[in-house]
């Protein structure tokens, strides 16, 4: 029984391999790791081998398999290591981050160091020196979600 399984698998050729490799892909979209792929593209190695090479018996082919995939896997890591891509939005992640430099009216008065203003849909707690309801503040900073703001300077004076 077993060697009639083992002659099944063997027969099967590159379109297994491929069919594999395909299985694995499409398990690293479903995966948030990044490891499925470099053993998919080792599957689809494989298959071009033994689609160039048809006389290679199954032991060969799980051999070179299990060296291409940790080679990959390896290889990947270094890389990513080393080349850890560019982020296009470094501020995604940091909401209070993105109002910086930007200009808004209190809407509570900053007293004791805390106040409110009012951004977009929503209200920040602010802190700074104490101001009055009305005042035109920039954002210079953030600290979690209380925004550090300054009172603007009147450019007329």
């Amino acid at each position: 029984m077993f060697d009639q399984a083992v002659a099944w698998i063997a027969d099967l050729g590159y379109w297994a391999w491929w069919s594999f490799a395909i299985l694995l892909v499409i398990l690293e979209i479903l995966s948030p790791t990044f490891f499925m792929l470099w053993l998919g593209v080792s599957a689809g190695i494989i298959g071009l081998l033994v689609l160039l090479i048809p006389s290679m018996t199954w032991e060969y082919q799980w051999a070179l398999f299990a060296v291409i995939s940790v080679l990959s896997v390896i290889t990947a890591r270094k890389f990513l290591k080393t080349n850890p891509g560019v982020e296009d939005n470094f501020k995604l992640n940091q909401r209070g981050a993105q109002y910086i430099g930007r200009q808004f009216t209190l809407i509570d008065a900053i007293i004791d160091g805390r106040g409110k203003i009012h951004v977009d849909d929503s209200q920040w707690a602010v802190t700074g020196p104490d101001m009055d309801t009305g005042t035109k503040v920039r954002v210079t900073g953030h600290d979690g979600t209380l925004l550090v703001v300054e009172a603007v300077k009147d450019p007329n004076s």
